[in-house]
């Protein structure tokens, strides 16, 4: 049997028209792309939150993995309400790190924002479970695919791979930019109108990192694999600039996800209200949380095709 490859990008403050916008062909050759909502409104909130399962998704969609409250892709077993055995992976730990570790995965971190770097108390909580984890600073993602894929040549068996990426990040620089990272189109309580410069930076910012991460994602092809911002940007709506406030702009997020090589896409109203579905969405609701991860394996591939 092949070895299970599970990756987990976040394009760190990707607002959703950016990632719709922008030609992004590696990216969005994984699956459909899905307007979520993402759990928080700032890079630490949003991570610890995903952290523990708590992945962008769609309310209300009643769909597993694109509605975590209907069924969570990294599901910590036991935290909270058990699960309905939707779950993508069923996992026990103190994050969902610990948990893929506890499965016997090697763990692989990497991270571009100062809320990840191990020198400070909220680095250490996000980082701490990795078996092998780099702190790049932000807008040295070529130096962070490098030291991934070192990694990943070394490791033997299962492995999870996470990726933070800054680059999308304000003041959206990359190398090689024309501008200079030192001005910041997006300052807050700014007076002066600069989405336009916010928006043509961060997509130019995007389509960089499309590139750098190609290599990973085919390595990933017929793994699983989830891509998404873990927070937008205000670039002017209601008088406001930049996140760290509770804003639809803040909040409204790019997510695709690949589910053991099946792209994940939204399912029709007829095809949710089908007699198999509502068949299988009663036998998988009473299956119990040590029982969710193979049976959703074996159905996924006809809810997501």
């Amino acid at each position: 049997m092949s070895a299970d490859r599970v990756l987990f990008v976040t394009l760190d403050s990707c607002r959703y028209d950016t990632f719709a916008n922008a030609a992004a062909p590696n990216i969005k050759a994984l699956a459909p792309l899905h307007k979520a909502q993402s759990p928080s409104y700032f890079t630490y909130g949003s991570h610890s939150a995903m952290f523990v399962g708590f992945t962008p998704g769609i309310p209300g969609a009643a769909q597993p993995l694109l509605d975590p409250k209907f069924g969570k892709l990294f599901k910590i077993a036991g935290a909270g309400f058990a699960g309905k055995g939707t779950e993508g992976y069923a996992l026990s730990g103190s994050n969902i790190i610990e948990g893929f570790r506890n499965l016997g995965y090697t763990t692989i971190g990497t991270a571009a924002m100062g809320w990840f770097d191990p020198a400070t108390p909220t680095g250490v909580h996000l980082s701490r479970s990795f078996d092998h984890f780099h702190y790049a600073g932000a807008y040295y993602l070529r130096k962070q695919m490098e030291w991934v894929s070192r990694r990943l040549d070394r490791a033997s068996g299962d492995t999870f791979t996470f990726v933070n990426v800054g680059e999308t990040h304000v003041p959206y620089w990359f190398e090689g930019a024309d501008w200079s990272p030192d001005d910041n189109p997006c300052l807050p309580f700014q007076d002066r109108d600069r989405a336009a410069e916010c928006a043509r930076r961060q997509r130019a910012c995007l389509e960089f990192v499309d590139g750098l991460l190609a290599p990973l994602l085919e390595r990933h092809r017929d793994g699983t694999v989830i891509v998404c911002g873990d927070h937008g940007d205000c670039w002017g709506e209601d008088g406001l600039w930049e996140h760290g406030i509770a804003h639809p702009m803040t909040t409204t997020v790019p997510l695709l996800i690949r589910y053991k090589g099946h792209p994940v896409a939204r399912e029709t109203p007829a095809r949710q209200a089908s007699p198999w579905r509502a068949a299988a969405r009663r036998l998988l609701g009473g299956l119990g949380a040590g029982e969710a991860c193979p049976v959703h394996a074996r159905t996924a591939s006809r809810w997501n095709g």
